[in-house]
């Protein structure tokens, strides 16, 4: 009775083992293809190489098995789970995994006992993973810490959030922060090239093929986020016909619908790009605010750098604004600090002011006019000398050169003004800067005229 008995506990242990290995073996078929197509090496990640190169502290930590508590922050799609998974594939400590959204206090009791249980028994580390790290409370990161301290635990957190802002910072300063990049755009391809064409991992076994415009849509307009492009991969092959040639074609329509968003014509390399970007400046120029928004949306649209955008702000605003409103320029300034700072999609806020700003200011090319007149004289003319009153008496010998005597201190006449000669003999007839009736400039011209009239 008692053999009949144990014999069908171990029974129970095979048939529970058989479920477990089903479950397992259907969940990794059945899948969603991001998390089928997830590295488990270094050597198959693509992307993050400032962080997991060969020659980085990560690589070489995870490389060797010694791993100190760290934390990966960066936006949605760019390898901070596939990180946390590569590791689990390549340490010998024992690996937990939570989810902050749904854990609690209770979960984290059970994982700090079990990792005790392995140091004090079998001297095995314990590495837990937390996953939206930011989203645990100030009392369940304290309750982390003193076994983050001791080493009963190695930490690596997992945050879309500023993990200066949202984690501990007793948690912060007990581990190294590694910041992940959006992926680039060759990345993508990388990936959804393997997406279509692996038959271990990917959708390989389904024979599809990816048209050259759909791979360069997705990977353009999945902005980085390489989550974003392997669902749209997915739906596309899984929702395709088979054509007569017994392909799946994934087609630029094909892309536009997965990912319901429309291409736009516009090539970052090519024509599209320049004739979008001419036009969007020309609107700023010729003070049409709202052809300037069309463009702008449609360069954002299309995924365009917004710092290079913020780049061709600030040149229209000292170009074609100048001295008629010298703030122009602050404010495209500002602007670009800020959308580098911030980033998309709130970014097309910032460059929408600047670029509105920029359209409906009032409008001189005096500035530039000016220079390029003077650069002209300057490159086709004899260098002329300084006027001696006006060099240097400081340096050693100079004051008995002359240099500097009869120089007139602007400070001490009235209106902080005195008439004197700057510019060379050669040249003290010319004029360069000619301020135009626009404007603060027009009160620029007022003042010189008044200045010059009473000198």
């Amino acid at each position: 009775m008692e053999q009949n008995l144990n014999k069908c506990f171990v029974d129970k242990e095979l048939i529970m083992d058989l479920f477990e290995y089903m479950r397992e073996n259907n969940k990794n078929n059945e899948s969603p293809l991001a998390m089928r197509l997830r590295p488990e090496t270094l050597e198959e990640m693509v992307g993050q190489s400032h962080i997991v190169g060969k020659d980085k502290l990560l690589y070489r930590a995870i490389k060797a098995d010694k791993l100190s508590s760290v934390i990966f922050y960066g936006p949605p799609g760019t390898g901070k789970t596939t990180l946390a998974r590569i590791i689990a594939n390549t340490t010998s400590a024992e690996f937990c995994q939570v989810n902050a959204t749904v854990a609690g206090k209770k979960d984290m009791e059970e994982v700090v006992a079990k990792a005790k249980d392995n140091l004090g028994m079998y001297g095995r580390k314990t590495i837990l993973f937390v996953d939206e790290i930011h989203r645990f409370n100030k009392g369940q990161q304290d309750y982390l810490l003193p076994f983050v301290e001791d080493g009963t635990i190695i930490l690596i957190g997992a945050t879309t959030e500023n993990p200066y802002f949202e984690v501990n910072g007793a948690l912060i300063s007990r581990s190294i922060i590694f910041e992940l990049k959006p992926l680039e755009k060759d990345d993508i391809k990388t990936i959804i090239k393997r997406a279509v064409y692996d038959e271990k991992k990917g959708m390989g076994s389904y024979k599809a093929v990816i048209d050259d415009d759909a791979l360069e849509f997705l990977a353009d307009i999945s902005n980085g986020d390489a989550r974003n492009a392997l669902n749209a991969v997915e739906l596309g092959i899984l929702t395709t016909d088979r054509s007569e040639d017994g392909f799946i074609h994934i087609d630029i329509e094909t892309a536009q619908e997965c990912i319901q968003k429309r291409s736009v014509r516009y090539d970052k390399e090519g024509d599209n790009h320049y004739d979008t970007i001419s036009a969007f400046i020309k609107s700023m120029r010729g003070s049409d605010p709202d052809a300037v928004s069309y463009y702008l949306a449609k360069m954002l649209y299309a995924g365009e750098d917004i710092k290079f955008i913020a780049r061709r702000i600030m040149i229209c605003a000292s170009e074609d604004v100048g001295n008629a409103d010298p703030n122009a320029l602050q404010v495209a300034v500002a602007a670009a600090q800020a959308v580098e700072r911030i980033g998309m999609p709130e970014a097309r806020i910032i460059l929408s002011q600047a670029a509105l700003y920029i359209a409906t200011a009032p409008k001189s090319n005096s500035c530039i006019m000016a220079i390029d007149k003077a650069m002209d004289v300057v490159k086709n003319s004899k260098t002329a000398p300084v006027p001696v009153h006006l060099q240097d008496a400081h340096y050693k010998g100079s004051a008995k050169l002359g240099h500097g005597i009869g120089y007139k201190y602007a400070h001490d006449y009235p209106n902080h003004f005195v008439k004197q000669q700057y510019l060379p003999d050669a040249y003290v007839d010319e004029k360069f800067y000619e301020p135009s009736d626009m404007g603060y400039e027009k009160d620029i011209k007022k003042h010189l005229e008044k200045i010059n009239s009473e000198a």
